[in-house]
């Protein structure tokens, strides 16, 4: 490809998470083969868990700043009202170091031709409104995903809430299904005010675009994955640019991670050791995330759905001791392997991998799709409930496990999904046929 014009560098500003952090590191590096300088910029807690190796790419540089929370941010999972607190800190303290950076840099001579910033920081866009700088939003959920944003804060209000039950559905332009309350953002059903801040910022999002005359937002998706959606808002050039991970895998290599320490890698040769002796295509691999914990009543039920399905599993579990008090604990460990961190690119592309059982965050989605892995959906909130109806019914490359009246699945159909994704029949053989024909 043509570099771009000489001198040229931008300002890239993520959110402080894995989920955000690792897709973003792979769309600079992919800048920086066009000619492009790359500032990266998060919080210092975030920044601090990253590899050293990283320091050593050449047009790439670092510029963190405090959050206020430079020991690590909350769980979100545990408390949505100290989640709110910490997104205020970084908000404000954030807003105070792009806007001097930018300044500064402009004052020293070498100023930034754009700031980049990811989904959730329209903070960033105000600012760089604010600093007179042009700025591309870089969208690290699916292009489905921002249009139905797109149209609940425009058009389709009223629709979407006049949508209480699952009996009823709306036609959205350029969306491949009929939308009904489970696909729609949870966060925009939420009715205690403790997800007011995200609600705004998509919000804001939103009205960013709509303050410029077709505006080019970068998406982390590609055509054959989302051809209509990428282009359902007709006043907005959305671009697939995906999927963002390391292209050494992409190319069916498998590189060491460098990006931990020794204990880590460790704990890497005792899983790989393990995933080594079992059959092709007999693991069910388990992970929810990196910053999710699970309630103690659907860790139970999981944990027996797995017992039922009588093989071997590989299940990622945070936090301290969460094992402790399931009632299954000495036959999980007979029957499977538990591990409480992972390189997940390198357990997806492992030929005795059969199955991913996954919230459905949209990193986990793509690996999947991208390595040919057939899917157990159980999403949890916000953009999960979009992605599992786009892995069940529109590409077809997985099942979701259906939730009772308190919202949780059972062991029973945690049992039934993993036998229908694993099993020889001919659903699930189908499954991984289009899973395998998804890509390619």
């Amino acid at each position: 490809m043509a570099k771009m014009k000489e001198n040229c560098h931008v300002l890239l500003v993520t959110f402080p998470s894995q989920g955000q952090n690792n897709p973003s590191l792979q769309f600079a590096k992919r800048f920086i083969k066009l000619g492009v300088n790359v500032t990266f910029s998060t919080s210092l807690s975030a920044l601090n868990c990253r590899s050293n190796n990283l320091h050593s790419i050449k047009g790439l540089t670092f510029a963190p700043f405090s959050d206020g929370y430079d020991n690590g941010y909350p769980n979100i999972g545990k408390s949505l009202d100290e989640y709110r607190e910490f997104y205020a800190s970084f908000t404000v303290l954030g807003s105070e170091f792009v806007s001097e950076i930018f300044t500064d840099r402009a004052k020293e001579g070498r100023p930034f031709s754009r700031i980049i910033h990811t989904t959730v920081l329209s903070w960033v866009g105000i600012v760089a409104k604010r600093v007179n700088s042009p700025a591309t939003l870089l969208w690290i959920q699916p292009a489905t995903l921002l249009d139905l944003y797109y149209y609940y804060f425009t058009s389709y209000k009223d629709a979407f809430k006049n949508c209480p039950d699952e009996d009823k559905s709306l036609e959205i332009p350029g969306l491949p299904f009929l939308v009904s309350i489970r696909e729609i953002p949870s966060i925009l059903l939420s009715s205690d005010g403790l997800m007011d801040w995200l609600i705004q910022t998509m919000k804001e999002h939103v009205e960013l675009i709509n303050s410029e005359s077709n505006e080019i937002v970068l998406a982390n998706t590609f055509d054959a994955l989302e051809f209509e959606a990428l282009r359902a808002i007709k006043n907005v050039n959305m671009v697939g640019i995906g999927p963002l991970f390391p292209s050494s895998f992409l190319d069916g290599k498998n590189p060491s991670d460098t990006s931990h320490g020794g204990d880590l890698r460790q704990r890497s040769k005792d899983y790989m050791e393990w995933l080594n002796a079992k059959p092709n295509a007999s693991v069910v691999y388990v992970a929810f995330g990196s910053y999710s914990e699970l309630p103690k009543q659907m860790m139970e039920e999981i944990a027996q759905g797995l017992i039922g399905s009588e093989g071997p599993f590989l299940w990622v579990i945070n936090g301290e001791k969460p094992m402790e008090n399931l009632s299954c604990k000495e036959e999980l460990e007979k029957q499977g392997k538990i591990v409480s961190w992972c390189s997940q690119v390198e357990i997806l592309q492992h030929p005795s991998l059969g199955c991913f059982l996954t919230h459905c965050g949209w990193n986990s989605t793509l690996e999947s799709l991208v390595f040919g892995i057939p899917v157990v959906a159980c999403p949890l909130w916000t953009d999960q409930d979009c992605n599992s109806k786009l892995i069940q019914d529109v590409w077809k490359t997985g099942v979701r496990v259906n939730a009772n009246e308190e919202g949780v699945g059972e062991a029973a159909e945690f049992k039934i999904c993993i036998e229908i994704v694993m099993g020889g029949g001919k659903e699930g053989e189908e499954l991984r046929k289009t899973q395998r024909n998804r890509v390619t």
